[in-house]
């Protein structure tokens, strides 16, 4: 009865989908080209390769026009559009020190080694809303300071050193100093792809951290703001080491000569976290440090990223904090799980209607109430179900 009532709605449906079209694709405003959207929303467009695990700028800034906007509706239409892609190369493991640095701060020491590049940020400037009637004039003036502004930025760019480009993490000091719990081990396991094999607890770090490199970021931030206050019995002691944004070289094998070969270049955001050990069973003599780091520019991600990290190793194991990470995060299920709630549910909630007047009447009757279903099994994990398809099944 009830896919009848649903099919019994496709014309509707398809209206609806007709009516999205019309509105996006012949609005009053003018169009928006993939360009502009890459340039002007380059911040959202960075967020939706980074959830849908896609880094893909102009194919990131077509999603997110076509789902209006809705960051997560964009990763999913990415994510199905990944899924369509044939898996050419795995590409080579890159060291995060060869990142060219576009932005770096190290809050944790003043005069760290090499730079501090503040970049392009709004974080010194007061949050006061501009309202232009339109988009700025350019004027002689202006124009030349452009001019000038571009050649000294060339300039720069051509007389900064390596060492400056790619200046030495702050970790490596506090290795220096002896201050640092290693964490390093001499075997190198081949990193979990969350992408073939989903991560289940007990899990290794490696999967770990991609599902938070692929979290929605909303939900990272709301659970890392949850560790730091502590409503599980954790104590953090939070500091902030080192964060970066800049651009990492992109290798393959070539197919022929078997040589690594660098075809790109895609951006990246770093974070690394330093957490006083304070534990009974833990070097109260050292700090530890964890890691972040995700596509684009998405600095409140790798952040949480790398405190999260720390709490899991610390905590994970004891407490609820592993499963959380590895089941509850990823937007594409928890937003699809909650749009489903959407769709026709008129058959089962009919049956709750029915059970609550048998149980009335039961009761009403003085008789015992009807025996309830027994509940499923398997009540170790949440169950975690898929987001919906693009037809709404």
């Amino acid at each position: 009865m009830g896919y009848s009532g649903a099919r019994g709605g496709l014309e509707a449906i398809l209206a609806a989908e007709d009516l999205v079209r019309r509105k996006r694709d012949h609005a009053p405003a003018p169009w928006s080209s993939t360009e502009q959207i890459t340039a002007r929303f380059r911040l959202a467009v960075d967020r939706v390769m980074g959830e849908a695990g896609l880094y893909d700028e102009p194919t990131a800034a077509d999603a997110f026009r076509q789902a209006e906007a809705d960051t997560l509706e964009a990763s999913h239409l990415l994510r199905a559009q990944r899924s369509t892609l044939p898996r050419l190369a795995v590409s080579e493991p890159v060291d995060p020190g060869e990142m060219t640095v576009i932005r770096r701060i190290v809050p944790a020491f003043r005069e760290p080694d090499g730079p501090q590049l503040l970049g392009r940020t709004s974080d010194y400037t007061g949050r006061l809303l501009e309202r232009p009637d339109g988009p700025p004039k350019p004027s002689q003036k202006d124009s030349a300071i452009a001019e000038a502004t571009d050649a000294a930025e060339a300039t720069d760019s051509a007389e900064r050193t390596e060492e400056q480009r790619s200046p030495r993490r702050f970790m490596d000091l506090l290795r220096k100093m002896e201050l640092l719990a290693e964490g390093r081990t001499a075997d190198d396991p081949e990193p979990h792809d969350i992408t073939r094999k989903p991560a289940r607890p007990p899990a290794d770090r490696s999967a770990v951290l991609a599902a938070m490199a692929r979290a929605e970021s909303g939900a990272l931030v709301a659970l890392w703001y949850r560790s730091i206050l502590g409503p599980d019995g954790d104590v953090h002691e939070i500091t902030l080491g080192e964060l970066r944004h800049g651009r990492l070289p992109l290798r393959v094998r070539h197919p022929h000569t078997g040589n690594p070969v660098t075809v790109g270049e895609f951006r990246v955001t770093e974070a690394e976290a330093i957490e006083d050990l304070d534990g009974a069973d833990e070097d109260r003599t050292r700090f530890d440090i964890g890691y972040g780091l995700c596509f684009g520019h998405n600095e409140r991600k790798a952040i949480a990223m790398a405190n999260l990290d720390i709490a899991n190793r610390r905590f994970g194991r004891s407490g609820p904090l592993e499963q959380l990470l590895l089941l509850t995060i990823d937007g594409l299920d928890s937003g699809g799980f909650l749009e489903h709630l959407k769709l026709p549910h008129y058959v089962t909630f009919r049956s709750m209607v029915e059970r609550k007047q048998a149980m009335r009447a039961a009761d009403e009757a003085g008789e015992d109430p009807p025996a309830r279903a027994a509940e499923p099994a398997g009540k170790d994990f949440p169950i975690v179900m898929s987001s919906r398809s693009r037809d709404g099944r």
